[in-house]
């Protein structure tokens, strides 16, 4: 892609298109069968030429010149109607050649000249139409501003202001992890550096890449640390002698007046020699390698320890220039983004003042999705205003309409210089709902279906052009990979903005707000399917007379063969049995996605007439065949399953045909093969486009011989490397296996031993299974021994699993020296004896009797888990881990009665301790004897003064009342890290915490199931100065909290009081004026008490949960809540007939309702819900709920008034 157009139009790609296909012979024989007027085509090309040279001139006016978008909107509503002409001709063409087979000569003939006049006329009015149109719009170009362009200038539509290494030192959120990571990379001696050490800071335009390297490059270590150091800014063109100038001048701090680049570098690098130097070359766009070798010859004359850094939006980029891994730079969280906004909205930042406008800053901050420029951006805008509906304004706009001087236009750059070809297929993503995690082959599917990738480039096919266009799309960082699932992406909210702009009125997604307006100009329509979908959601659908994609609705089976030129269809997940034959008359389709359509238990038989079709998906169906004649459909490239039927459908041999399959294949029923040498012509070692394959029996054939020939035949190409056999019946494995990558062996119930043969049975093979990194084993209920091959096989095994082999013995092999993660499950006979492994890092042990879990989460940390050990001892593993235990951030023990004492002093990196259930539990150590005896500790432990770990920040100790009563030789003050503890189910204590037992470092404090807790000791409370979370339930004798709470926990921001029966009022003083979150459950006498509360004083209260409370029948009492509540959750409240509207009407922030389990609430206020309301969630409520439902509810009406509202009815919560 490096070679592509920079800057083209999103139009000139399409255009390019419909000029192959104007010289079709399709369209040609068309016209020419028909006798229509062939000139018009080439007037149509002619036409589109001229057109073509006012596009890159229209692109770039677009953005600030309404007239000019309205214009090249009108331009590509004209051009879709040329591309449905086309394609209608097309459509007719092979429909005709795919039909004619069937008929007789004489009935050809008659459909011919029956059909040819009526449908051939109107194509040719319709060209003529469309003619006429582009023909009106060249005229206009004048009078809206265009000019004709010869090719695309490659300086940007906006001069940007050159950055600098000026630093502001006050703006600076969230970035200190980023920055610390880079600056130990710039004074790293690493000896596997270059001499030159180049580090790219990678990230999407406006993330914040420029002042994470200004605050690097200004940073007190680096400027000590290099001789010499240069700031230049580099922006889109990279242009090799101003580069080289710039650093020359930057170093020397002279002008240079030289004007040859030979010179220049020669200077420059007597400069640079000897010299330990920092350069920071900022916004680089170029990717070509060439430039980047000439520009730094000179700079190699540095010291070692010289160091580059480079900011970059393009992967591609980093990957030409780092020597040392890229930085990659990801988004602020709401917290750091909000104190940005902050500092540039408000005076000094200073918000306290500003107490009615901070609630809807901090939505404002959300919509930013951690996206520096855009909260900056946002607050210049605000800095002068002080109306409350002016921030509500902009929170209800889209980022892209709020103003005219081109808001981030960051994003609007990384748009603007992307070749035609990528533009049409980032625009197509506004049809993608935000935040939707999508996977890249369903994209390219869609991209394909729009003709994205009609121009395959050399050999490439459709699907390999796709996957390089999303891979370029990935590395200028439109899509980011998903955080939930790695075989997802997703697009930034302002990015998906973006790409909407683009699009404008031709995409729509109907959304929960009022501003989908679906017109005739319509051709892509989306929605993200609810529980509550009401019918009036899609009343103006029809207005979208053109539609080329409908995504996500369900399309009834008698609307299909209307649709005759579709190209992507999906009913995944739909109750579907069978597909409707005129499914099979949609001869341009190229993808079906039938994928968790479960019902589904047969494919139309006339299938073999969808000659175009590449990608049939029928996963986690319930299909018993497959049609006949699947070999014919040769275009496939993606088959998921192949389902082999008792006595019809397609035979296994029909997959010779089918050369070009890739990806994942799997076979069902292969008991169903009769012959072996079926399995031998499907050929499947002849795909080398397949990457894994799954091989399934579903019953005894009886003929162990017949099934294993069967799997001998069925070897695949070595570019195989995953594979799953499921209920083979035969005594022996073939050769072949040894050569996999990831191998999966499931339900072999006749295996009791596994040997010789599994090995390859070969005395060639020195070392078997040398490429096997994966290796799972399951459901093999006789299978009793492993006979291993010495200490060869499994060199590079990484994984090993072996679950439900319930008489599997402890004969594991002995040394697997690659091992890092080790699961097995289900094996009761199976020992604690591990594999020699020196780098395992990570072991699973699970069965009816124990639970041993140590790994690596996805945070990164390490944990151990231990549950159920009742009777197996579990200090063989830990010893057995050696000195993984060292690195160890996590540990959780639940229920482990055999328990005694627990070796923590070998665990110095802990962090989190979690301790449950252990009633024997007496000692932290493995010595038995109290922690706090320090005498008895190993001199070898990093341990704090008294024992436990000195790094340890969260503490949790449930049901171990013997541990307990050695609490305060803990000695926890004197750990500098403890943030959360907490300590429950304790009998005999009356108060608590102890006034020497917690550090003042703590900020979040449990305390549970105290049977005979009455109060809370101040003595213990005061010095919890840094506490904002406290956390109250199952105290059943609590009386009272300590008077001075305000004082005693100024920070408090959090808190929860869970069932303290007992407990009648707060304190008469007040509760903490930081408390933000107010949580109070099943607490009767309180809750009676409510007007005493004081809520009204705390000006920063936000959120408030009440409920579980059988007395309450009315709520919210007229002046008990504060204005300043943003979110009120009311649940449980079992006698609760009405919400008092007087309590309400006050809350002008409240944004969030939520009302559980009331089913006695009968109605919502006559009067209505705070305007402000943007989500209302009804849960077992059910007089309310029928008052409440879409249309037909008394209720609703009150609803259709503010269409700004979110109406969720929930199922009752159980």
């Amino acid at each position: 892609m490096a070679g592509a157009l920079v800057g083209g139009s999103v139009i000139s790609a399409f255009l390019q298109v419909l000029f192959d296909r104007m010289a079709s012979h399709e369209v040609l024989d068309f016209f020419r069968g028909r006798k229509l007027n062939e000139g018009l085509l080439m007037k149509l090309k002619t036409t589109m030429i001229s057109v073509n040279g006012l596009l890159d001139d229209a692109e770039e006016k677009q953005m600030a010149k309404l007239t000019v978008k309205q214009w090249l909107d009108e331009l590509k509503d004209a051009v879709y109607e040329a591309d449905d002409l086309l394609d209608s001709i097309a459509y007719e063409a092979l429909r005709s050649k795919l039909e004619a087979g069937s008929h007789s000569i004489a009935n050809q003939v008659q459909n011919f000249f029956a059909f040819r006049d009526p449908f051939g006329k109107e194509m040719e009015v319709n060209l003529e139409n469309i003619l006429d149109r582009l023909e009106f719009l060249l005229k206009q170009k004048d009078s809206v501003g265009l000019n004709l362009k010869e090719g695309v200038e490659e300086k940007p539509f906006q001069q940007k202001i050159p950055t600098t290494s000026v630093v502001d030192e006050y703006g600076f959120y969230g970035r200190d992890g980023d920055k610390n990571t880079l600056i130990d990379l710039l004074l790293s001696d690493d000896a596997n550096v270059n001499n030159l050490g180049v580090i790219p800071i990678v990230g999407m335009g406006g993330i914040g890449k420029t002042t994470l390297a200004q605050h690097v490059y200004n940073d007190s270590r680096v400027q000590e640390w290099f001789d010499l150091k240069a700031w230049v800014y580099v922006s889109e063109e990279f242009n090799v002698f101003k580069i080289t100038k710039d650093i020359f001048e930057e170093t020397t701090l002279k002008t240079s007046d030289v004007n040859t680049l030979n010179k220049l570098q020669l200077e420059l690098k007597t400069r640079l020699r000897g010299k330990k130097f920092l350069l920071v070359l900022d916004d680089v766009w170029n990717d070509k390698y060439g430039d980047w070798d000439i520009l730094r010859r000179p700079l190699k004359a540095g010291a070692r320890g010289s160091r580059i850094v480079v900011t970059t939006r393009n992967q591609n980029v980093a990957s030409i220039m780092c020597t040392i891994p890229t930085h990659d730079l990801g988004e602020l969280s709401d917290d750091d983004c909000w104190f940005l906004f902050a500092k540039h909205a408000f005076t000094d930042g200073n918000f306290g003042s500003y107490s009615t406008l901070e609630p809807i800053g901090r939505e404002i901050v959300r919509k930013c999705k951690g996206l520096p420029l855009a909260a900056k951006t946002l607050a210049g805008l605000l800095r002068s205003k002080e109306n409350a509906k002016e921030w509500e304004k902009v929170l209800k706009s889209s980022l892209w309409n709020l103003s005219n001087d081109n808001i981030l236009p960051a994003l609007r750059l990384s748009y603007h210089y992307l070749p035609s070809q990528l533009k049409r297929c980032f625009a197509y993503c506004a049809i993608l709902p935000k935040d939707y995690q999508i996977r890249k082959e369903k994209l390219i599917c869609l991209w394909m279906a729009e003709g994205f990738l009609d121009q395959p480039i050399g050999d490439k096919e459709a699907i390999e052009l796709g996957e390089e266009y999303f891979q370029e799309l990935m590395s200028r960082s439109f899509f980011q990979q998903s955080r939930r699932s790695p075989m997802h992406f997703v697009m930034h909210d302002l990015i998906n903005d973006l790409a909407k702009f683009v699009f404008g009125e031709f995409c729509v997604r109907l959304e929960d707000d009022s501003s989908c307006k679906i017109t005739q100009k319509t051709r892509h329509l989306s929605y993200l399917r609810t529980r509550h979908d009401a019918l009036k959601r899609f009343e103006t659908i029809h207005e979208a007379k053109l539609l080329r994609a409908f995504l996500s609705v369900s399309l009834s089976s008698h609307s299909i063969g209307e649709r005759l030129t579709v190209r992507y269809l999906s009913f995944a997940g739909t109750p579907i049995k069978r597909l409707p034959e005129s499914v099979c008359s949609l001869y341009n389709l190229q993808t079906l996605i039938l994928m968790k359509c479960k019902d589904l238990v047969e494919l139309p038989a006339n299938m073999v007439k969808l000659m175009n079709l590449c990608h049939l998906e029928i996963t986690d169906t319930s299909l018993k065949e497959m049609p006949l004649h699947m070999g014919k459909l040769t275009k496939l490239r993606k088959l998921t399953d192949f389902v082999l039927g008792s006595h019809s459908g397609s035979s296994i041999k029909e997959l010779a045909e089918l050369q070009y399959l890739r990806g994942k294949l799997g076979f069902w029923n292969l008991q169903n093969v009769l012959d072996a040498s079926d399995a031998l012509q499907a050929n499947l070692k002849g795909k080398k486009h397949l990457e894994e394959l799954q091989l399934r029996w579903n019953g005894d054939t009886d003929n162990s011989l017949h099934d294993r020939d069967v799997l001998e035949q069925l070897e695949p190409h070595r570019n195989v490397e995953s594979l799953l056999i499921v209920g083979y019946g035969g005594t022996r494995f073939p050769v072949w296996l040894v050569s996999l990558r990831i191998l999966s062996i499931k339900a072999f119930d006749g295996v009791v031993a596994i040997g010789d043969e599994f090995y390859g049975n070969s005395t060639s093979v020195k070392k078997p299974f040398g490429s096997l990194e994966i290796l799972r084993f399951e459901s093999m209920p006789q299978w009793r021994e492993w006979i291993s091959y010495g200490d060869e096989a499994f060199p590079l095994l990484q994984k090993l699993s072996i679950k439900k082999c319930p008489n599997l013995t402890n004969t594991l092999p002995s040394n697997l020296p690659s091992l890092t993660m080790l699961e097995i499950q289900g094996c009761q006979q199976l020992g604690a004896s591990l594999p020699r492994a020196p780098i395992t890092l990570s072991i699973k042990l699970v069965d009816d009797y124990r639970n041993f879990w140590f790994g690596k989460m996805s945070s990164g940390l390490q944990r151990l888990k231990v549950e159920r050990f009742q009777c197996h001892p579990f200090d063989p593993l830990l010893v057995q881990m050696g000195g993984l235990s060292t690195n160890v951030d996590e540990i959780e023990i639940r229920n482990c009665n055999a328990l005694k004492c627990f070796p923590l002093e070998h665990f110095s990196r802990l962090k989190t301790l979690s301790i449950s259930g252990c009633a024997n539990f007496e000692s932290l150590s493995a010595s038995g004897r109290p922690l706090g005896d320090s005498t008895r500790l190993s001199s070898t432990c990093v341990l704090s003064t008294r024992g436990l770990p000195s790094k340890l920040q969260l503490l949790w100790i449930h049901h171990c009342n013997k541990l307990f009563d050695s609490r305060l030789r803990w000695d926890l003050p004197r750990l500098p890290s403890l943030s959360e503890f907490l300590i429950g189910t304790i009998e005999e204590v009356e108060s608590f915490p102890e006034e020497i037992l917690l550090p003042s470092t703590v900020t979040s404090l449990t305390i549970s199931s105290y049977k005979y807790l009455k109060y809370l000791d101040s003595k213990g409370l005061q010095c919890l100065i840094s506490l904002r979370e406290l956390t109250i339930k199952n105290c059943p004798n609590l009386k009272e909290l300590p008077g001075s709470m305000h004082s005693l926990l100024p920070c408090l921001m959090k808190l929860v009081i869970f069932n303290c029966q007992e407990l009648v009022s707060f304190p008469a003083g007040g509760l903490p004026s930081k408390l933000e979150s107010l949580a109070v459950l099943r607490c009767n006498k309180l809750i009676a008490g409510r007007m005493q509360w004081g809520l009204r004083r705390l000006h920063s209260l936000l959120n408030l949960t009440i409920g579980k409370d059988k007395d309450v029948e009315s709520f919210p009492d007229e002046m008990l809540l504060p204005c300043t509540l943003t979110s009120l959750k009311i649940k449980d409240f079992q006698n609760l007939k009405s919400l008092d509207y007087r309590g309400l009407q006050n809350l002008s922030c409240l944004g969030e309702l939520k009302i559980w389990k009331c089913p006695m609430l009968q109605s919502l206020p006559v009067e209505g819900l705070p305007s402000s309301l943007t989500s209302l969630i009804i849960s077992g409520c059910s007089m309310l709920k029928q008052r409440c439902q879409c249309e037909n509810g008394e209720d609703w009406p009150r609803f259709l008034t503010f269409p700004s509202w979110k109406l969720t009815m929930l199922p009752p919560v159980r």
